[in-house]
């Protein structure tokens, strides 16, 4: 009956998906979904994609591991990300009337900065988009019994997230995430309530965390343990801002107003609800204390059982409807967005550069074609990979942190960074973060910190010597954009 009712969910989710291609007539509506979606689907769309399969199942199993102090990245990072792009590059980014974030490289800085920095974030969603695949993967074999081996469960839930982003687009992602939003809070709020009943009421719960310290936030341990708590967090809080997934619910906005509330709402939203699957995974402790043997699996994956195990065994079926109906909504609304994004930015700024005459008719199919390219890379890096999905989104940021963030923020901040600044921070940046992780990735200052601090040093070193490489682009429709949004 349980497997029936999914299906039956999955099957909607489609037809929504489907029913959503109707919307699209250009590559505009593909990308942006026309910008015309109101506050509160640009919202949903927000939080759904943010509230993926990491936060359900490994941000909570991490906390109930670690306490908070193990959680700095997601939701705390994440949040303020959401919160940095609404406050300080939303109004630009929107005023701009860019369709992808590679379009303002492009023209801040010219040709070369946009495509080498759109592939430096096209590679970063893989770690991203496979982390919502292997648990896509991870709900269908636990809904099997163990009778569907993990990759190719993980084969079956790609294929269906594929095949309903395919042909509608942000369209398809946009009212998707509407209902996967609904879904979300229902299902884990009244499994919430129903597991802690089993825990014996949710003072007891809470009492339980903060006995065993899960609720300390600060590291407090040496000077290494503050590095990599910090380290943590900027990596989400700062290498999660050039994205293009985050650009485009900007951008998908009806109007600049929007983009703004949209963003920041859909941040608050996912930072306190986000708590939500925290405490239901220690909840599972509470109820099970052989539950934390998880933790010793050498497989660091099998430690995001901890909720699907304690749902299945210990909850009627109503619950167990609701849990993987939202916990299914979480992972299809952020695998979605994670395959459109780098598609767009792909076909857009690293293919299209190269084919200026490319028509609309052909762009929207050069976009499914590279989004079932790059849908088997991320498969092919999910079945190889034995990390758990917050480790997989952790090391994604890292990509975009030394190599796409400080040309962005100068672009927008610094009137006199120029094309030459920018081409040697990316090289800098990327260059110095890949040999630290080579050299010593466990040394006491963290390879991305390396890598971010060579990409400003970059960026001021290479804008202020003598410019050997020709400027191209400006700072001159930046300006206007800002002063449009005053």
């Amino acid at each position: 009956m349980l497997i029936a009712l999914v299906l039956a969910y999955v099957a909607l989710t489609v037809a929504i998906g489907l029913i959503a291609a109707r919307y699209v007539q250009t590559s505009k509506d593909y990308l942006v979904a026309g910008r015309s979606l109101p506050l509160y689907i640009n919202m949903a769309t927000v939080f759904a994609t943010w509230f993926g399969a990491e936060t359900v199942l490994s941000v909570s199993a991490e906390f109930a591991k670690g306490g908070l102090n193990a959680v700095p990245a997601d939701p705390f990072g994440a949040s303020c990300a959401l919160i940095f792009v609404a406050l300080f590059f939303a109004k630009v980014f929107y005023r701009m009337d860019l369709l992808t974030i590679g379009d303002f490289y492009h023209k801040r800085y010219g040709k070369a900065v946009e495509v080498i920095t759109s592939v430096a974030i096209v590679a970063s969603y893989l770690g991203w988009t496979s982390a919502q695949l292997t648990a896509l993967g991870l709900v269908i074999a636990v809904l099997s019994g163990g009778t569907i081996e993990l990759n190719q469960a993980i084969l079956m839930g790609a294929g269906v997230v594929v095949f309903y982003t395919i042909f509608g687009g942000m369209w398809s992602i946009a009212l998707t995430d509407l209902l996967q939003t609904v879904v979300i809070v229902v299902g884990l709020l009244f499994v919430a309530l129903n597991v802690a009943d089993l825990a014996g009421g949710v003072g007891k719960v809470l009492e339980a965390a903060s006995e065993a310290d899960r609720f300390s936030f600060w590291p407090t341990g040496d000077g290494a343990e503050w590095l990599a708590f910090a380290a943590a967090w900027m990596t989400m809080a700062l290498g999660s801002i050039p994205q293009q997934d985050v650009f485009q619910r900007v951008t998908s906005a009806r109007n600049e107003r929007t983009a703004v509330r949209g963003t920041l709402y859909g941040a608050i939203a996912y930072f306190c609800f986000a708590f939500v699957p925290m405490f239901i995974a220690y909840s599972a402790i509470v109820i099970d204390a052989e539950t934390i043997k998880l933790f010793e699996s050498e497989d660091a994956r099998e430690v995001q059982r901890i909720l699907p195990d304690l749902i299945l065994a210990k909850t009627p079926l109503w619950a167990q409807a609701l849990f993987f109906g939202a916990l299914l909504s979480a992972i299809l609304s952020t695998a979605s967005g994670a395959l459109l994004a780098p598609t767009a930015l792909f076909t857009e700024n690293v293919l299209r550069p190269f084919n200026p005459r490319m028509s609309d008719r052909q762009m929207l199919v050069t976009l499914r074609v590279v989004l079932v390219v790059f849908s088997l890379c991320a498969l092919m890096f999910a079945l190889n990979s034995r990390s758990t999905m917050y480790e997989m989104v952790q090391n994604a940021y890292k990509v975009t942190l030394a190599g796409a963030l400080v040309p962005l923020a100068a672009g927008v901040f610094w009137r006199r960074a120029t094309t030459q600044g920018a081409l040697v921070s990316v090289f800098a940046g990327l260059s110095v973060w890949i040999l630290s992780e080579l050299i010593d990735p466990e040394a006491l200052i963290p390879p991305q910190f390396n890598g971010l601090f060579a990409s400003v040093v970059g960026m001021v070193a290479g804008s202020l010597a003598p410019q050997v490489i020709e400027q191209q682009g400006g700072h001159d429709e930046v300006e206007r954009a800002m002063a449009k949004a005053t």
